[in-house]
């Protein structure tokens, strides 16, 4: 009976992290190129205990002879979903939408003194004033800067009009004259399941010494495309909000069941304890 209570608590500490995920997707429904993740279960430790013996208790049975006895479950892994989202056009000149799975804009991020590139599906860029006002730089809503073929963009003040191609250069309009001036790095996301969620809508990567991948394994550079970016336009959030909503009650319903399992095993114990005394 105790076994049974501890299996139900473990689960249920993992239920709530699922919860939790859940909710944070429902959350962000409506960001700009937010991409759901989705929780993955697994077995704890278990045995295996052969008590049917009899050849006949084999025929028509569909899974293994004798009890199985679990320790509980844990989320085995949160995986990331990169399928794309609807496009809408907004026609401002500094929005871009990926156009195909598993690509991804660099961001530059300072972290504690540190300066790290994350990864992000959300192209709603602005410019922001750096070198005394002398030029600006393509940042993320949040100012992170935008990283291009040559590091963060920064382009001379004084141009006319500014626009993203479809291939991601960036074009600028100087006296009448265009001009490219930057080209956004965009990358593709080999393995886009080994990606880490850093927050603010980005992603980063794991620490690839202890798995045992070398960086070209899960980022790839892409060079000039045409067909990669459709300017003037947003992706919206991939989170399917039906899916969601059904996932979230089979998982309280799950929560509930194990809380159940708890309160009838401590019944059960009083009860044998009444029997006892």
């Amino acid at each position: 009976m105790s076994q049974m209570v501890i299996q139900a608590a473990v689960t249920m500490n993992q239920l709530q992290q699922k919860l939790d995920i859940i909710g944070n997707n429902m959350a962000n429904s409506q960001t700009t190129g937010y991409k759901s993740r989705q929780a993955e279960f697994s077995s704890l430790l278990f045995r295996q205990l052969n008590n049917l013996s009899a050849p006949e208790n084999a025929e028509g049975r569909l899974t293994p002879d004798g009890i199985r006895i679990g320790s509980g479950a844990k989320i085995g892994a949160v995986g990331n979903d990169l399928t794309l989202g609807s496009v809408v056009e907004t026609g401002r000149a500094l929005d871009a939408a990926l156009t195909r799975e598993n690509y991804l804009f660099q961001i530059q991020v300072n972290q504690n003194g540190q300066e790290e590139t994350f990864y992000t599906r959300d192209g709603s860029f602005f410019l922001s004033p750096v070198n005394n006002d002398q030029a600006v730089m393509l940042t993320t809503a949040d100012g992170h800067p935008v990283l291009g073929q040559d590091g963060p963009i920064v382009l001379a003040e004084g141009f006319d009009s500014i626009a993203i191609r479809e291939s991601g250069q960036i074009v600028v309009t100087r006296g009448g004259q265009n001009a490219v001036e930057a080209q956004l790095a965009v990358v593709e996301a080999v393995r886009p399941r080994v990606l880490e969620s850093a927050g603010e809508n980005m992603f980063r990567l794991p620490d690839l010494e202890n798995l045992g991948f070398e960086m070209g394994e899960i980022i790839e550079g892409i060079g000039l495309n045409e067909d990669m970016i459709q300017s003037g336009a947003l992706e919206q959030s991939n989170v399917d909000l039906s899916k969601q909503i059904t996932d979230l009650i089979m998982t309280q319903r799950s929560y509930q069941f194990n809380a159940r399992t708890i309160s009838m095993g401590d019944q059960m114990m009083g009860l044998v304890n009444q029997l006892r005394s």
